[in-house]
């Protein structure tokens, strides 16, 4: 690899005009490619096959009027007084002009909502009235008809008292008729039979009578039980009302009214256009004395790919290379590369936009990683080459030998990071895998511009890249003392023990961290999404901002009679469960086996309440006669808590494969045990560090008012996993800088503990550079307008500082210096085994002299054999340490492997 490099380079200087032009040729094919087949990038963060994802499908299929996703509309009067009715009007004609929309399904005014649920609660309190006064009615006629009843048995038990009598008679009349006359029988017969015939007519009477009153009866019966079946269900419609009685859509001052879109896509796959045209709506809304608010589910848009904090970054980072190389052309030519490689990374990326859905925070990563990697990496290179030049060594060459030494650093420290960001794919989580695999592409064109168009600069401005005082010493550089004492052993120990106490105790606060996903309270306070978030707080409670969409499935279908029995059932049970404010049902299905409602929670959607009632509502079991009730959870809260479950359930599994692979790679890189042992716990320490500070301002707000942070919420869910690979690669480009220069001089000849000292001192200045420079440009986009941004900024510059001037330069030191030469431990049969990893091309440097090099023959002083003494306190400009003066060469069987 270092003699492909060194190829490279040689033809990059010598052809520096093709390959710049073939760069821009490159660059502006990838615009073409861009403006030709990018597509939109969505701000939303969804993971396919969580339980939120599975009930959105199973509304799709059986309920797609409740399947469309819900954007919030918030209109507060100005005045803090109630709406007046112009102002109503204003707000349906403004909702009427949204519904129109492509991709909106329907926009409801809150003024609608609310009337209709007060119209409810009043029919309840109007039908009771009603109820009470038929039954009033019914008891009168029960009444009514008792008193008659009673008259009518009164006048049965009269007839029948008659009837007996008469009965008695014509048993009288037949013993004495025959002693009667025949005249006088017959007219006795008479009166007897005109008496009967009387009573026959009384008692016909009397049965009609009660033919009527059994009649009468049955009307009050069947009127009592329509009467109590309509009770019945007005107070089944009561118990709903009363269930939903915390839901309002108009504040209870008249102030503030919600208007709802539904679209007819969830909201994660509502294309950006159409939650764009909604929110430039809003803008510019002229509702006189209206304020017009879109919630964080419209508004969360697309941040911006360079702001003011990131160019004060890029700034902060040119002064840094100034004033190391001290020549304004020096400091120019690492900034352009980064550019270059960003430009077209970003661009070539954005290509497959149109293929691949990309989520905005992306592209930003893609140019965070390759603007802070691009300037390192040529820095590398362009200081390998000045000190080189220095030292009398001709252009070309000079360019080919940086590039195969320093570049072929770069290229192993850029693999690194590529592997690591590719290694996000193994999470399954596709939005996580291309976020990893633009970071990795940014990387990886970072590496050729770093090793073909930076040495092509280099050559075209050829000695100008020195200054006129450097030019005028070439070939006289002067001497610089290096260490020949090791660190005191009790300094060492202190470092150690007060460097790792100090870090623990920057992490304690990672152990408190929670996971989530920005919300409108993490906006910028003059943001639409913020003020939104905060009116429906204030009018409508927390719970507002983030309602659960609760499904149940039914055991089986059930009749129209019955929905409303069983939303009663189901909703009552829902009810029961901590911090739920109020349910309302939504509707069901056509075939009436799902039943959908609302659900209040108390907290807002990032709170700690709210996850829990997620879990509960799901874990909970409902029963109506038919059988267990299904419950499934879906909505925006639901499904962040998805996201961030599913990513911290990945964490540990990403966390192992990182962790062993840096160990791997340092084991062959080092060909030692106890060194990749120091640096992997060295980043574990710079990881928790990272994480420690992230809680404690981004999630405890603290310093909050220096970092913006307004309203402190979880921590950003992804963040952790893609620091984790990002540190991890920048971590071990750290620990090759500093601790292969240890090895050299450790292989050359010096004591280890000695070797500790001196590499510290080859390779502080370069490290210390390329950190600042890395933390200015990750610094940068703290103060972005975007929530999302902001953390990922702070949590690598903050890495990056903890790793590089802590860990790297304080504890590994302190560390290598404890360890001593068991540092260097490595088994024979194993070293046999292992690879030679020639990661800085010293056997290139050994085929490709430096005119002052030691162990150069014809130098005064210096003997012509590597390995031997000769100017042992000075070190003249080169990476090659002298030996020590009391130490005899190791035998490694393998030349140095890094040279920092």
């Amino acid at each position: 690899m270092a003699g492909l490099l060194y190829r490279l380079g040689r033809f990059s200087a010598r052809r520096h005009w093709l390959v710049i032009i073939t760069w821009v040729v490159i660059m502006a094919v990838a615009g073409v490619t861009y403006s030709l087949f990018s597509g939109t990038i969505s701000s939303a963060i969804s993971i396919p096959n969580t339980k939120t994802s599975q009930v959105q499908d199973e509304l799709a299929d059986k309920f797609p009027s409740a399947n469309g996703g819900n954007g919030t509309i918030v209109f507060e009067t100005k005045n803090g007084k109630a709406f007046t009715d112009a102002q109503k009007s204003e707000v349906a004609d403004f909702l009427t002009k949204v519904e129109k929309l492509d991709g909106v399904k329907g926009a409801t005014s809150g003024f609608d909502t609310q009337d209709q649920l007060d119209e409810q609660r009043q029919k309840i309190v109007d039908g009771r009235k009603e109820i009470t006064d038929g039954r009033a009615k019914l008891e009168t006629g029960q009444d009514q008809l008792d008193a008659q009843k009673a008259q009518l048995t009164s006048g049965k038990q009269q007839i029948e008292d008659a009837q007996a009598q008469l009965d008695a008679q014509k048993a009288q009349g037949e013993a004495a008729g025959a002693a009667l006359p025949a005249a006088q029988a017959q007219a006795a017969a008479a009166q007897l039979q005109q008496a009967q015939a009387q009573i026959d007519a009384q008692q016909a009477q009397i049965d009609a009578g009660e033919q009527q009153i059994a009649d009468a009866q049955k009307t009050i019966d069947v009127n009592t039980k329509k009467l109590d079946d309509s009770a019945d269900e007005l107070e089944q419609g009561s118990k709903l009302l009363d269930l939903s009685k915390d839901v309002r859509f108009v504040s209870s001052n008249g102030s503030a009214a919600i208007g709802t879109v539904q679209f007819t896509k969830s909201t994660y796959e509502v294309p950006a256009d159409t939650k764009t045209a909604i929110a430039d709506d809003a803008d510019s809304a002229d509702i006189s004395g209206v304020n017009v608010y879109v919630s964080n589910d419209i508004a969360q848009g697309v941040p911006s790919i360079l702001g003011p904090g990131e160019i004060v970054g890029v700034i902060i980072a040119a002064l840094v290379l100034f004033l190391m190389l001290r020549t304004v052309i020096g400091a120019a030519i690492p900034l352009v590369s980064a550019v270059l490689g960003v430009g077209v990374a970003s661009l070539a990326s954005l290509s497959f936009s149109g293929l691949v859905e990309f989520i905005s925070v992306t592209p930003v990563l893609g140019v965070m990683l390759g603007l802070a990697v691009g300037i390192d990496y040529s820095l590398f290179i362009l200081n390998r080459h000045r000190t080189q030049l220095k030292q009398g060594m001709q252009v070309h060459e000079s360019i080919g030998l940086a590039n195969g030494t320093s570049g072929n650093a770069v290229v192993f420290a850029g693999a690194t990071v590529i592997v690591a960001l590719l290694a996000l794919n193994i999470t399954g989580i596709p939005f996580l895998g291309l976020m990893g695999t633009v970071g990795a592409v940014a990387v990886f064109f970072a590496i050729l511009i770093a090793t073909s168009f930076t040495p092509a600069l280099l050559s075209l401005i050829g000695m100008r890249i020195l200054r006129k005082k450097e030019r005028a010493k070439i070939g006289n550089t002067g001497s610089t003392r290096v260490p020949n004492k090791p660190m005191k052993t009790w300094r060492a120990i202190v470092t150690l023990v007060a460097g790792v106490a100090v870090l623990g105790v920057i992490a304690l606060p990672a152990t408190q961290m929670r996971l989530g996903l920005p919300t409108g309270a993490s906006e910028s306070v003059d943001s639409s999404q913020y003020k939104a978030y905060k009116a429906l707080d204030e009018e409508f409670g927390a719970g507002q901002n983030g309602p659960l969409l609760v499904v149940a499935t039914l055991p089986e279908s059930i009749s129209k009679s019955d929905v409303t029995a069983t939303e009663v059932t189901i909703g009552e049970a829902l009810a029961k469960n901590d911090d739920v404010k109020a349910v309302l049902p939504i509707g069901t299905s056509s075939d009436r086996d799902i039943i959908a409602f609302q659900v209040k929670p108390g907290g807002g959607p990032d709170s700690i309440s709210t996850e829990n009632l997620v879990k509960d509502l799901r874990e909970q079991t409902v029963t109506t006669d038919d059988g267990t009730v299904t419950l499934g959870v879906a909505g925006n809260a639901s499904a962040n808590i998805d996201v961030s479950e599913k990513l911290s359930n990945v964490l540990p599994l990403y966390l192992v494969v990182v962790v062993g692979l840096s160990l791997i790679i340092l084991i062959i890189v080092f060909r030692s045990f106890l060194v990749p042992i120091t640096a992997t716990a060295g980043f574990i320490l710079s990881v928790m560090a990272s994480f420690g500070g992230l809680t404690a301002i981004y999630q405890w707000g603290w310093l909050g008012s220096v970092f913006g942070v307004h309203d402190p919420a979880p921590i950003l869910s992804f963040l952790p996993i893609i620091e984790i690979g990002i540190l991890f690669g920048l971590a071990m480009d750290y620990q090759l800088f500093l601790v292969s220069g240890m090895r050299e001089a450790y292989a050359h000849g010096a004591s280890a503990k000695v070797a500790v000292q001196r590499g510290l001192h080859a390779g502080r200045a370069v490290v210390t550079a390329a950190a600042i420079i890395m933390i200015s440009v990750f610094a940068g986009f703290i103060f972005s307008d975007s929530s999302t941004i902001k953390p990922i900024g702070f949590g690598l510059a903050f890495g990056v500082l903890i790793d590089a001037f802590v860990v790297r330069m304080l504890l590994i030191p302190a560390a290598m210096h404890l360890l001593g030469q068991s540092a260097w431990w490595f088994p024979k049969w194993l070293d046999r085994i292992v690879p030679d990893v020639d990661v800085e091309g010293a056997k290139l440097e050994r085929s490709h002299p430096v005119a002052g090099q030691p162990g150069q023959p014809g130098q005064p002083g210096q003997p012509g054999q590597p390995g031997q003494p000769g100017h042992e306190d000075t070190h003249t400009g080169s990476h090659a340490l002298p030996v020590a003066p009391d130490a005899n060469a190791h035998e490694s069987g393998h030349p140095p492997a890094h040279r920092a």
